[in-house]
């Protein structure tokens, strides 16, 4: 064989292997330059229990990565941690009940975006105050030195709606009942029904949307009940977008938010999930400010953050 030709072959596959290399690292950098972005934190509130709020929100977080080309993580807090978590700019947007969102939204100019779609009230939930059916007590003046359980003091449908009610009412909890409790655990809304349905508390402050589900689970009997009373209908749980976010960013998190359908799945860990079905909702609407002023005012006849005076 020609010297010449071997020469020239061997020049031919060095430079093939020299341009290959070079399109391998090409599209390396083009991949750690996507890594080396700074990740989008996402904080959700958490409901029932940590593991329960990873498996939930985990379908989300990841169709947002999908879509948006970013990386979303996900972080889960319990209500009281997310101012701090705000004002060290830790999270970017947040999926929280609706006094965090208002919280937020005044001190740290959250952008309220877009709010759940979930039960008989669409993307509004009422609190409701529950006795047994045959307690006696189916008045707010029959709770009179009686025993109340609430949930949680952040919660706008298991505690400060109820609150709200009973003193439009002329009842003062802090005086009228005999004893009230938001004991250890009552963030899920379960426990509270369940306080009254086994006579641990004379009546109970039950979010609808809770009461709902038990009863469509056969967890609880309908005709057990007396709802002796309930609040109007206000905003569910909200997205909002902390004012360090690209507003590009936040309109794409909105659109797509605004159109995610039923049956859009997405992967997680090995396993095609539908992300709405998985976060036990129906779809999201955009969240109209004024709509929370219902709830603003509860907030000050209660005297509770964010508008609370010493």
């Amino acid at each position: 064989m020609d010297p010449n030709n071997i020469y020239i072959k061997a020049i031919t596959i060095i430079l093939g292997v020299f341009i290959f290399a070079l399109s391998g690292c090409s599209k390396e950098d083009k991949g750690s330059k996507f890594t080396s972005q700074k990740p989008v934190r996402i904080g959700f509130m958490i409901c029932d229990s940590r593991e329960q709020s990873r498996a939930r929100f985990a379908p989300l977080t990841a169709y947002l990565s999908e879509k948006t080309g970013r990386k979303f993580e996900m972080v889960l807090a319990n209500t009281f941690e997310f101012e701090d978590l705000a004002q060290q700019k830790k999270v970017d947007f947040v999926h929280v009940n609706s006094i965090i969102a208002i919280m937020l939204n005044k001190r740290f100019g959250m952008k309220l975006l877009a709010v759940d779609v979930r039960g008989r009230n669409g993307y509004k939930s009422t609190g409701t105050i529950i006795s047994l059916k045959d307690s006696g007590i189916k008045t707010i003046k029959d709770m009179k030195g009686k025993s109340m359980i609430f949930g949680p003091a952040l919660a706008p449908f298991g505690f400060m709606a109820q609150y709200a009610m009973l003193l439009k009412h002329g009842f003062d909890p802090e005086i009228d009942f005999s004893l009230y409790a938001i004991p250890m655990g009552s963030a899920k809304h379960e426990k509270v029904i369940y306080g009254v349905y086994f006579g641990k508390y004379d009546v109970g402050a039950a979010p609808r949307i809770d009461l709902d589900q038990m009863i469509e689970e056969h967890k609880v009997r309908k005709q057990d009940f007396n709802i002796i009373a309930e609040s109007i209908p206000m905003p569910y749980c909200t997205i909002g977008a902390m004012p360090q976010v690209d507003p590009v960013l936040q309109e794409q998190v909105l659109e797509l938010l605004l159109n995610l359908k039923k049956d859009e799945t997405v992967l997680v860990d090995g396993e095609v999930l539908k992300v709405l079905k998985r976060m036990w909702i129906d779809g999201f609407v955009k969240a109209v400010d004024k709509e929370y002023d219902p709830i603003r005012d509860r907030l000050k006849l209660c005297n509770m953050a964010p508008y609370r005076k010493d």
